[in-house]
């Protein structure tokens, strides 16, 4: 299964790259292949200053070794190894009217000292965070990921909508982080669902990736923005950066079993502010994009 689902990732990574780059068309991904010291590597491409895409990374990894002590006593293991493999992307457009995205699909394996698996499931989903509200962006998003789920299980959109809306949660704000949208982890073998029909519908969602995103890139990438709405996409990219350091487990897992560090940062926007005690006006696009963040909604 590992061998399976790295050669989809990579796969997967060269469709997506391939399709940003003519959505942008000035601008290439930069290519890093990259060896962990304590077992396994990675390839990285980072975007930056093109026409439509401030900022982006499409990392993929394939990570093994002894479990780390902080992992083995957040898992309750002891001695353990593990396998760890995924691609993660996150997308900072210039144009304030594209909403920044996320994604990640991933597999892990534990196992004990003689190399069996004692431990194995999937995880991944991707969210959608804008800087202003365009409900059809939302729907068309919401509505992909909805077909994806509903190929494999009537119940995996409801269930995984509404634990991608508790994950990415900023509790020190009390807000979302951005519209949601699908979030599954510790997907593993049950009654119902065998590892390869998990693998099944991790790669649906995968493959569902640039249905959701890239028609509504198309669609904002040449909307006029003022000096004041590229503030206000500052200002929220300050809320992704806060979610993404204190809250956010691949961020952590990723520091805590000495990761690439420029892999795992990728995510940061280049172009960020804190304002002290920032405020929209009242009934203005700003305050109706943050009415929705602190009241998240069915969007289908």
């Amino acid at each position: 299964m590992k061998d399976k689902f790295y050669a989809y990732i990579q796969q997967l990574q060269d469709t997506i790259t391939s399709t940003l780059e003519e959505v942008d068309v000035s601008a290439k991904f930069r290519e890093d292949i990259w060896q962990r010291p304590e077992g396994g590597g990675g390839r990285t491409r980072v975007i930056e200053n093109g026409a439509v895409f401030e900022k982006g990374g499409v990392n993929i990894s394939g990570v093994h070794g002894a479990l780390p002590e902080s992992m083995q006593n957040y898992f309750g293991v002891k001695d353990a190894d593990f396998f760890a493999c995924g691609l993660s992307l996150v997308l900072h457009p210039k144009n304030p009217m594209v909403p920044t995205v996320h994604a990640n699909w991933r597999y892990f394996e534990m196992y004990d000292k003689e190399g069996t698996i004692v431990d194995q499931w999937f995880g991944g989903g991707q969210d959608l965070t804008p800087y202003y509200l365009f409900q059809e962006d939302a729907i068309h998003f919401h509505t992909t990921c909805k077909k994806a789920c509903d190929a494999h299980h009537p119940e995996f959109h409801s269930t995984y909508k509404k634990k991608c809306d508790e994950y990415f949660w900023n509790t020190h704000r009390d807000e979302a982080r951005g519209l949601g949208g699908l979030f599954f982890d510790y997907c593993k073998a049950n009654e119902q669902m065998q590892m390869q029909d998990w693998y099944n519908f991790v790669t649906e969602v995968g493959n569902s990736f640039l249905e959701a995103y890239v028609p509504i890139v198309i669609k904002r990438k040449d909307l006029e923005y003022t000096s004041e709405q590229r503030k206000w996409q500052e200002i929220r990219r300050g809320r992704y950066v806060e979610f993404n350091l204190v809250h956010d487990k691949g961020t952590l897992f990723g520091l805590k079993t000495n990761g690439r560090i420029e892999s795992i940062l990728m995510s940061l926007p280049p172009h960020v502010q804190w304002v002290y005690d920032h405020q929209p006006e009242k009934d203005s696009d700003e305050e109706k994009l943050l009415n929705v963040l602190k009241n998240p909604k069915d969007w289908v």
